[in-house]
């Protein structure tokens, strides 16, 4: 998986891309690690990332933690198709801002 750190003017941006399952876990850690040295809110950009299973909620849930830890909303930004499907399964519109 692809994983990008860009800062904006809101906050930071963490754009993934491919596929994010269990083998990503080490790739979003070290993003998310980048992330939380920013201030200001985080958007996950989904828009290229082609599929997430379980334990990629997962991780997306401990970025959630981590960043109410300090203040910060986490987004979950450009999420479509068979991945937008998945998180509305899992009510994560409930737990995650999703313009």
């Amino acid at each position: 998986m692809e994983v990008i750190v860009t800062k904006s003017a809101a906050g930071t941006l963490l754009k993934l891309g491919g596929r994010f399952d269990f083998n990503a876990h080490r790739e979003f850690r070290d993003g998310v690690d980048r992330v939380m040295k920013e201030s200001g809110q985080v958007d996950v950009d989904l828009a290229d990332v082609a599929y997430l299973d379980s334990s990629a909620l997962g991780m997306l849930l401990m970025l959630r933690d981590k960043a109410k830890g300090g203040s910060r909303e986490v987004r979950l930004v450009n999420a479509r198709g068979s991945v937008r499907q998945v998180l509305d399964i899992a009510n994560f519109s409930k737990l995650f801002s999703m313009p």
